[in-house]
């Protein structure tokens, strides 16, 4: 954790908006999840935050690597550019899934020479790999429930259970190779039971592959949505940790690898913003705050991930509730209406922890402000 007198000293050094990245708190949340899922090998959901330095952490700490887009393919390809063809070629198929269930056709002609492992959830996407990626492996992402996740993905991704050996057995007969199935409980889930009915559903599949002839799976990929401990509310990793092993270790025998693609967990608490007052007004009786950083930047997340970021103050006093606004001229730019700060002046610092993930990785040049400078401590 970031001590509140380094970020003003970065700050009043590099200027605001700031945008503090903790790579000590990187190392202790993959370890973390290391440590509590033993026989999971961690893939890190690069668009949660896909910065160079964050990549380069996680890959020194034995990261591997889901992506979901060529330019995220070549951040990390970066790291393992110098390695010997066959070395580079072996890692790529070990260590990066690609993702995104569907595709372009650009993409796909790309991605072939890598031979890598992709994701599909229909049979469009079959012919598509099998005409212009012929040399990847597939893996089926399984539509699952995402009861209670604060960012819904079932609706959007995944094959329904009913059809989904179907798929398998379309992709085998089209000469590919389904190495095994994916899903995805939904961002920030709090619902465990989410993990419950996603691997029962998956063992389903596995079993009913087998019986109608198809042995050829060694893997299940489960997906993202371990929730960041944004507050009290969140029950502890290892809680979520002990309920997904007992259902691996009951579900799945040891032959099958077992993968996951954490983000928010990895990066959310490794984050903290720091901006300025650049304005204060009464609005209604209320005090408004405006703020060199708004939705359109750090605070993205506010916007386009549902998740709220408490604005805290470094100045000490009775506290009121009063609105904060972004800096550019757009309604939408409101950061809060209900945060409890003290009076504060322009030129004033404020902050917020627990930013990490989908926030500076999502934000814009919109109205002309750029995004926060970024600044990475504990390297």
């Amino acid at each position: 954790m970031i001590a509140k007198p380094l970020l003003q000293k970065l700050a009043k050094k590099h200027g605001s908006p700031l945008f503090v990245i903790d790579h000590d708190e990187l190392r202790k949340n993959y370890r973390q999840f290391r440590k509590y899922l033993p026989r999971v090998q961690v893939y890190f959901a690069v668009k949660a935050n896909s910065d160079p330095a964050i990549v380069r952490t996680l890959f020194k700490e034995g990261s591997s690597f889901d992506v979901a887009s060529m330019p995220e393919f070549m951040i990390v390809h970066e790291n393992i550019k110098n390695l010997p063809a066959k070395q580079r070629q072996d890692w790529i198929w070990d260590k990066i899934i690609y993702a995104n269930p569907t595709k372009p056709v650009e993409t796909l002609e790309e991605l072939n020479q890598y031979k890598p492992l992709v994701t599909f959830d229909n049979f469009e996407e079959i012919n598509k790999i099998k005409r212009h990626a012929p040399n990847a492996g597939l893996v089926l992402r399984l539509q699952v429930p995402n009861t209670g996740a604060m960012v819904e993905l079932s609706s959007k991704f995944g094959a329904a259970p009913g059809e989904a050996v179907d798929m398998i057995l379309a992709a085998d007969k089209a000469g590919l190779v389904v190495e095994g199935i994916s899903f995805h409980v939904g961002s920030q889930t709090t619902n465990f039971q989410n993990y419950v009915q996603a691997l029962s559903l998956t063992a389903g599949i596995f079993k009913e592959a087998q019986d109608r002839g198809y042995t050829k799976m060694n893997l299940v990929d489960i997906g993202g949505g371990f929730p960041a401990p944004y507050d009290a509310t969140v029950r502890p990793f290892r809680e979520l940790a002990k309920v997904i092993n007992t259902e691996v270790e009951r579900l799945f025998p040891k032959n099958i690898q077992i993968l996951a693609e954490p983000g928010r967990f990895l990066v959310a608490s490794a984050g903290y913003a720091v901006s300025k007052v650049i304005g204060k007004a009464v609005r209604g009786g209320k005090k408004c705050y405006y703020i060199n950083d708004g939705v359109y930047h750090t605070y993205s997340g506010v916007i386009f991930d549902h998740c709220k970021y408490p604005i805290k103050a470094f100045k000490k006093g009775p506290t009121e509730i009063c609105s904060v606004f972004g800096p550019t001229c757009d309604a939408l730019d409101v950061v809060s209406m209900a945060e409890n700060l003290p009076d504060l002046e322009r030129d004033d610092f404020v902050y917020s922890e627990n930013i990490g993930a989908y926030s500076h990785a999502s934000a814009t040049y919109f109205n002309g402000f750029p995004p926060a400078t970024v600044v990475h401590v504990n390297q």
